[in-house]
């Protein structure tokens, strides 16, 4: 059996010289699809995936570094061949070193919704950065995404709902194979609501997935240089 495979990339949202783009195949060779969860916390979802389906390949991103060396812990106790962690800001991991197209599904659940104005430029769900998220995606992959934070899944439905590139279905109700992660699993026992969104890539081109707003603020930044 293969050892299971650990990254450990740098937690600078900076880009670097150093940066470059990660080569999954050559990490888990095969031509089996590959799943990215960001943010897998303890891991409870990453691994009991990955262990239930051997024949896909899994990535994982987490900023914290008390988790990533647990769940990296439990990779190689568990012997998982098939999934591999990185450790950083899940933005620079997914601009300067994972490759477009790579993943089947992507899984963002219960994110830091940074509800202060000056922070939520860090949030994932933004108009000029949704398309980092979505370029991870092969045509007609999915992204599922959950949050507690209503107000926050309320921002991130319309910001969604407004991109031409993408088909959004909200659940009304929870997953088929019931809660995801700890924080699912304890908010549902508590009757706290959840919003939940599984989202599929649509667009064809990288260009066709940038938000119409991230698009303007784009040509607005490079008029402004001119």
């Amino acid at each position: 059996m293969v050892s299971p495979s650990v990254i450990v990339a740098t937690s600078s949202i900076e880009p670097t010289p150093m940066a470059r783009a990660v080569d999954l195949d050559d990490l888990i060779p095969g031509a089996t699809p590959w799943e990215l969860e960001i943010g897998f916390g303890k891991g409870r979802y990453l691994l009991e995936r990955a262990a239930s389906r051997p024949q896909t390949r899994f990535a994982g991103i987490e900023v914290a570094s008390k988790y990533f060396r647990l769940v990296a812990k439990r990779i190689r106790r568990r012997r998982l061949s098939n999934v591999i962690v990185l450790r950083g800001e899940a933005l620079y991991l997914l601009s300067a070193m994972l490759p477009a197209g790579f993943a089947r599904a992507v899984h963002v659940y219960f994110p830091d919704p940074w509800p202060k104005s000056r922070h939520q430029k860090r949030r994932l769900f933004e108009a000029d950065t949704l398309d980092l998220l979505l370029r991870t995606l092969e045509v007609g992959g999915k992204l599922f995404f959950a949050t507690d934070h209503l107000e926050y899944g309320d921002t991130v439905r319309t910001l969604l709902e407004s991109h031409p590139g993408i088909r959004l279905r909200v659940r009304e109700r929870g997953w088929e194979d019931g809660p995801r992660t700890n924080y699912e699993a304890k908010y549902v026992r508590e009757g706290r609501p959840i919003c939940r969104f599984e989202i599929e890539r649509s667009a064809t081109s990288l260009a066709e997935l940038l938000h119409p707003e991230g698009a303007a603020k784009i040509l607005s930044a490079a008029a402004s240089r001119e």
